[in-house]
Order: structure tokens, then C-alpha cells, then sequence
């Protein structure tokens, strides 16, 4: 316990002395009385007098004479506003509304409000930023300079402030203590008086929340709320990485109520088919608690018929409900190891709408006739009620189909038709998926164990044949329904993966050919991307490669318009199978129900979304959503692999080399799906150039060469838990060093 206190007081003297922007200075120097004057007005919410405005910015009496100047020469100007001997920012001076996203580095971007996707941020600097901080709604001035090919701005009014609760690790001081915020993104610390401390001891995490902003000179005040713990357990990180990005815990009561009001639908009533006499199985991984997804699959003279029979979310949530509400501000579930967010309460994702074996339950079917080829040639979809006959685990269903362990295939023989006959059309789709041109990346995902406060093991999770037999069937099932709502001109929600920016594709041509891989050169497809991640299988930078063309894709997203995927090669898409996880496949449903009911004329129409809303306003909402629980869960995987490491300082691992840049090398180390960097400063055995075309760190005396891709042995060096960084050094005799040997011995051959 003594060292943990210790560790943690190093934790907190390290931040506080490095994130305190209020106790530094600008590199370029003081800032220009005009700009110090108009980024303090930007932070007053009404007429300011020359004494304030003096006082604020901490400027001597002597100054007030070419303070007064100043300010005329800004009325003049039209950027502020006398009033009766005090002074405002005009309100029409050039400003425009953006939010601000600033960097760890202290600077940060605008994203202009309305702004079209192909233009760039606003950079502001941090001199520019009077003390808004990131996420803010702000209003900027765009100035005549630029960077980098970007127009500068200033932060001349918040209009709102993105945070007023955060969470942190507290440091003592004599007047009580500082906050050090446990998001990086926010350059200061928050003051917290002795009397509104609650007694936090030096080095504890807690949450406050900011009761006055302050000036840029004197930072923030605020008062602790909640005592969150030990920064260096699992726990603690977990609520962290929760507060930091406003991520639910818990359902408000209202909500809950509702839920446990819901009546659970047991019988099949009209307008619903009865297929419990198909022999349907759930198949997930061994902890998977909700299964909103169900299938079964028989041969027929033609073929294959697949069905595809997904929890029925929309019978229980109406558009508009409490309950709904809810799941659409949420917007998707976020997935942490040992911890769930759900986007529905446990009484609907794990009881009403969960497809348990051997009960009846209300479902939403896709009936799929494929031929022998696997090509579909007919689609019907009805509400229905299923019964499960198993739940599998992907492992049990590898080990029937592909591993043929007899005393598995003996014990569920009476199920061994069905999935033989799924294994069959499974490979069918897959193969014509891979004809057409669909991207099938071998990028393993994290697996993190946890048993209490501990971190039990890190590693790769492991994928087998039957995670791919299920991804064929969802993948058939969403693009056939998206079809079917496509042609019928049904509004709904497509999820869209746009062709890769040109100059992106360019770059990573570039790398591959720098790791020896023989690219032809093609139009940009997906065939042509197809080609290239076969032409990596099995070699050493595969994983590098996988990754790399990954970076190189655009985001994939939501929207009412049908633009194709371009990562499946698919000309229709959408999110269908997952309703109990998602919002957008609940919309989906909804949509597909009332299609059903315009064709037969039996039912009634369900509203799609809540009043409010519009699909063009729920794409951008779902799709940032989605994006924040992609975030919080990276979020986690790089608390916890500092947690994981924070003990091992001077152990060596292995790795591959996976980015170089002109500071340095990113190492993924093999055994922990664990990234770190080697900064080119630690590298003392020569003086390393970097070579930005062929993507690697050349010796300028011996030649040694650091190449993306390349396998390296690391130490590990330094573990900072507040800034989630891990940093290795390189072991003599790693890549670089080998290459360099190489080389002497075909030098000395050719002598």
C-alpha cells in the first residue's frame, strides 16, 4: 500500500507541474495588449469596465493610460462595444459559431458550424484561446494568418461550456489542492479550496465540478463531488474513462420503471408467423449475456434457406416512449471488460428481448433462399415467434463443424444437420463476397481478463470459423433487408463506407512498397484493396499492412442516403440484426414493419423515430454516438494496458515496428495487443534521420535502419498513467541493429 501512495503522489507532482497552462507562458512570448483584451471580454457575459478589464489581466496602474488608448482604437475598429464607460465584443464583428477541440499539446481546432465535410478546421492557437477549453461552443474570429494551409482564428465569446463536471487525481496544496484533470484535452487544473475538498487525501481520484471558470491568467475553481478511489485499480478507471466522455452507468428511474412495466408477449398473435418449429440456435461468445440475434439454416432442392430471426426490440419500445428515448440519446451500447453501458435496460436486452434457449419469443425474421451457389433469390420478412433450441459458443460450434470433435458433434447430433448445412451456405456467401470484392481484415481485437480490482491478463481474442459462419449471416440478412427497403423507397437509415481519399491511398501504397510488397497499380476499388490484403497474408507486416489500410479507409457512418459500402463491396447496406445494441436497427425495423404493412395492408404503421427527430438529424447524432463509444473503449484499452504494465518497468518484450515518425518508433508488442513509443531522443547509438517516403529511421554513421514493419526487442522504460503513454527503449542487437549486420557481411562478400 506504501508504494501505491507513492506512486500516486509521483502521479499527481508530474501533472501538476507539467498541465498547469494558467503558470506558463506563450513560446512566442507576451501576447499583444489588443489580443489579451479581446480574448478577456470573449470570456465576460456582459459590459466590462476599464478597471476590471485591468484587474482581470493583472496589469499595472501605470499601464492605464495605453490601456484606454487600446480600447478606443478596438471601438474604433468595430470589434467591441463601449456602454456607458464599459466595453463588450461587437456581436457582429465577424464571428462565427464552431466547436473547439483542443489537443494535448495545448493548441486546438474549430469545426466551423454547418461546415462541409471536405473543409478544414480552423486551427486556434493557444494564445488565441482566452480560457475556452475543449468542447466548447465558441465564437471565433477567423485572423488574416494561416498554419500549415489552414486560416487561423480566436476565441472571442463561449457560448457554452462543455464541461462542468470532471474527473481527476487530486493533489495537495496548502490552501487546499488542485484537480488534474483526467482528460488531457483539458489544459488546466482546477483549484479546489480546503473547504470544498471533502477531505480527499494527495493522490486520489475524484469528481468535481468547476463552480467558476476564471480568467486566463488564474484558471479555474471548483468543488469535489465524489470520492472516486485508488487510481490504480480497474474499478476507478473504468468510472473515469466514464465521467471523461459523459458515458451513462445507469438508467434514470423513470426509465427503469417502464421497463419493469413492460408485459412479456408469450403467444403468437395475428400478424405474427409461427416458426418454433424451425430449430433455430443463438451462437455467441462464452459471456455474452443478450442475444438478440438467432438462425437456422436447411438445405432445399434449390439450395439454402436461411433464417435470420432478431429480437423484436420494436415490440417492446415505441417510438417516442420514455424508453426510447433513452436508447436513442444513448445511441449504442459501449462494451468495457467486465462492464456493459447498455443503450436498454437489463430488463428488456437480457430478459424480454434476449433469445434464451427453450423460451418463446417475439422475433423479427429475414427468410433467405440462396441457389447452390450461394447467390440470394428470394427474400421474405415477417414478425414472428421463435424458440431456441441452443445456445452455442463459438468455440462448441468450431469444435462440431471444423475441429469434428466426435464426443461434441455425438452429444448435439440432433442439431448436426442444421449446422451442417449453415457451414455449407456459409462458405457459399463468404466466397461470393470475396469474388465481388469485400475486405476481409485479419486485425485481431483486444481481450482483456479482469477478476476485481485486477487485471488478469492481455492479449489477442481469438477468432475461429464460427465467428465467421455468424458475420456471413448478419452480413446477408443486412444487405438484404437494405435492398428491399432501397428499391421500395423506403426512408430509413443506411450505413454508408465511402471510396478512400486518393492522396490517403497514395500514402499507403507508399508504405507497402517500402515493406516489399508488389502492388499493381489500379483504380481504387475494393477488388484492388481485396488483392492487397491477400498479397500481405502470411508475411511478417501483415498485421502492419491490415492496420495501415485500415487508417487509409474513411469512417464508415449512418446516413438517409444509400451511397453504398465500399469496404463490403456492397451496393446496399444497413444495420438490422442488432436492435438491443443499437439505435439505427431499431429504426430499421420500424421501417421494414411498416413497409410489411403497406404491402399486406394489415397492422398499423409505427412511428420511427421520436417527434422531434428527423433521419437527416439521427444519422449525424447515431453516427457521433457511435463514434464516442469507439472512443471510450480505446479509452480503456489504453488505461488498462498502463495498469497491465505499470509493474514491469525494465522488462523486455517483443514487438513490431507499426508507425515511424520524425520523433520516434510505435511499437505493438506481439504477446499484448500493447502499444508504445521508442522516442528518437533514447535511440544513443547514432544520429537517426527520418525518411518519410520509405517510412523509416536511418543511422547517419552506421547505417542502422528502423523499418515500418520491422520486428524489435524493447525494454520497457517509463509508464505514465496520466497521460496513458508508455514509452520503451530499443534492446542492442534489435532490428535495426541486425539490419545493419547484414549488410556489413554482403559488403564484405562482394570485397
Amino acid at each position: 500500500m506504501v508504494k501505491k501512495n507513492s506512486r500516486r503522489q509521483r502521479i499527481g507532482r508530474r501533472g501538476l507541474k507539467n498541465r498547469n497552462r494558467f503558470q506558463r507562458k506563450d513560446s512566442r512570448g507576451e501576447l499583444p495588449l489588443t489580443e489579451r483584451i479581446l480574448s478577456f471580454l470573449a470570456t465576460r457575459k456582459g459590459p466590462t469596465s476599464t478597471a476590471e478589464i485591468m484587474q482581470g489581466l493583472s496589469l499595472p496602474p501605470s499601464t492605464r493610460k495605453v490601456t484606454s488608448e487600446t480600447l478606443t482604437a478596438l471601438v474604433k475598429a468595430g470589434k467591441i462595444i463601449r456602454e456607458n464607460k464599459k466595453f463588450r465584443i461587437s456581436a457582429d464583428h465577424g464571428q462565427i459559431r464552431a466547436t473547439l477541440a483542443l489537443t494535448s499539446r495545448g493548441f486546438g481546432f474549430a469545426a466551423l458550424e454547418g461546415q462541409k465535410k471536405d473543409e478544414k478546421d480552423i486551427f486556434i492557437s493557444q494564445r488565441n484561446l482566452g480560457n475556452a477549453s475543449h468542447g466548447d461552443s465558441v465564437l471565433i474570429n477567423i485572423l488574416e494568418s494561416t498554419s500549415r494551409g489552414r486560416s487561423e482564428g480566436r476565441v472571442v465569446r463561449i457560448l457554452k461550456r462543455a464541461v462542468t463536471t470532471l474527473c481527476g487525481i487530486y493533489v495537495e496544496d496548502k490552501k487546499g489542492g488542485y484537480l488534474m484533470p483526467d482528460n488531457p484535452k483539458l489544459p488546466f487544473n482546477v483549484f479546489i479550496p480546503r473547504k470544498n475538498s471533502r477531505n480527499a487525501k494527495n493522490g486520489i481520484a475524484v469528481l468535481a465540478r468547476i463552480t467558476d471558470y476564471g480568467t486566463e491568467k488564474q484558471g479555474p475553481t471548483g468543488e469535489i463531488l465524489e470520492l472516486l478511489g485508488d487510481p490504480l485499480t480497474v474499478p476507478v478507471q473504468l468510472r473515469m474513462a466514464m465521467e471523461t466522455l459523459s458515458l451513462k452507468g445507469s438508467f434514470p428511474a423513470g426509465v427503469l420503471e417502464a421497463a419493469d412495466q413492460l408485459e412479456p408477449l408469450r403467444t403468437c398473435g395475428p400478424g405474427r408467423r409461427d416458426l418454433r418449429h424451425i430449430p433455430h440456435v443463438t451462437i455467441d461468445g462464452a459471456t455474452a449475456r443478450d442475444f438478440d440475434d438467432a438462425v437456422a439454416v436447411e438445405e432445399t432442392p434449390k439450395g439454402f434457406r436461411l433464417h435470420v430471426s432478431i429480437a423484436d426490440v420494436s415490440h417492446y419500445v415505441q417510438a417516442g416512449s420514455v424508453i426510447d428515448k433513452e436508447a436513442y440519446k444513448r445511441g449504442t451500447s459501449v462494451y468495457f471488460p467486465n462492464l456493459v453501458l447498455p443503450m436498454l435496460p437489463e430488463r428488456l436486452s437480457n430478459d424480454l428481448c434476449s433469445l434464451v434457449p427453450n423460451q418463446d419469443r417475439p422475433a423479427f425474421s429475414a427468410i433467405l433462399d440462396f441457389d447452390e451457389d450461394g447467390r440470394q433469390i428470394r427474400a421474405q420478412y415477417c414478425r414472428s415467434m421463435i424458440n431456441s433450441r441452443q445456445r452455442f459458443t463459438y468455440d462448441t460450434v468450431d469444435r462440431i463443424l471444423y475441429k469434428k470433435d466426435r464426443e461434441a458433434r455425438r452429444k448435439y447430433a440432433h442439431l448436426l444437420p442444421m449446422l451442417t448445412a449453415a457451414a455449407k451456405l456459409s462458405a457459399r456467401l463468404r466466397k461470393r463476397r470475396e469474388q465481388r470484392g469485400s475486405l476481409g481484415f485479419t486485425i485481431p481485437e483486444a481481450e482483456i481478463r479482469v477478476e476485481g480490482d485486477k487485471i488478469v491478463s492481455m492479449g489477442h481474442a481469438k477468432r475461429n470459423e464460427a465467428h465467421l459462419l455468424i458475420e456471413d449471416f448478419m452480413l446477408a440478412a443486412n444487405e438484404a433487408v437494405a435492398e428491399t427497403l432501397a428499391r421500395a423507397r423506403q426512408d430509413v437509415l443506411f450505413r454508408i463506407h465511402e471510396k478512400p481519399d486518393p492522396s490517403k491511398v497514395a500514402t499507403f501504397t507508399e508504405a507497402a512498397a517500402a515493406m516489399g510488397l508488389q502492388l499493381t497499380k489500379s483504380e481504387i476499388s475494393p477488388a484492388w484493396f481485396a488483392g492487397v490484403l491477400d498479397e500481405a497474408r502470411g508475411k511478417p507486416a501483415q498485421y502492419v499492412i491490415n492496420n495501415l489500410l485500415l487508417r487509409t479507409m474513411q469512417q464508415a457512418r449512418y446516413s438517409p442516403e444509400n451511397l453504398g459500402h465500399f469496404g463490403l463491396a456492397a451496393e446496399y447496406y444497413l444495420h438490422f440484426t442488432s436492435p438491443i445494441r443499437r439505435y439505427p436497427d431499431l429504426i430499421a425495423h420500424r421501417v421494414l414493419h411498416n413497409f410489411l404493412v403497406q404491402k399486406t395492408g394489415e397492422g398499423k404503421q409505427l412511428p420511427v423515430l421520436p417527434k422531434e427527430e428527423n433521419l437527416a438529424r439521427a444519422a449525424l447524432h447515431l453516427s457521433s454516438r457511435e463514434r464516442v463509444a469507439v472512443t471510450g473503449e480505446r479509452d480503456v484499452h489504453a488505461r488498462l494496458s498502463c495498469l497491465f504494465l505499470l509493474d514491469r518497468i525494465g522488462e523486455e518484450f517483443d514487438g513490431v515496428i507499426s508507425g515511424v515518425a520524425s520523433f520516434g518508433l510505435f511499437i505493438e508488442l506481439f504477446d499484448f495487443f500493447i502499444s508504445g513509443a521508442v522516442p528518437i531522443g533514447s535511440m544513443k547509438d547514432d544520429y537517426y534521420h527520418f525518411d518519410s517516403r520509405a517510412h523509416r529511421l536511418i543511422g547517419e554513421r552506421r547505417n542502422a535502419v528502423y523499418q515500418l514493419g520491422h520486428t524489435v526487442r524493447v525494454r520497457l522504460e517509463e509508464v505514465d498513467m496520466g497521460a496513458k503513454r508508455i514509452t520503451f527503449s530499443l534492446v542492442p542487437d534489435s532490428a535495426g541493429q541486425k539490419q545493419l549486420n547484414g549488410k556489413r557481411k554482403k559488403r564484405q562478400t562482394r570485397a
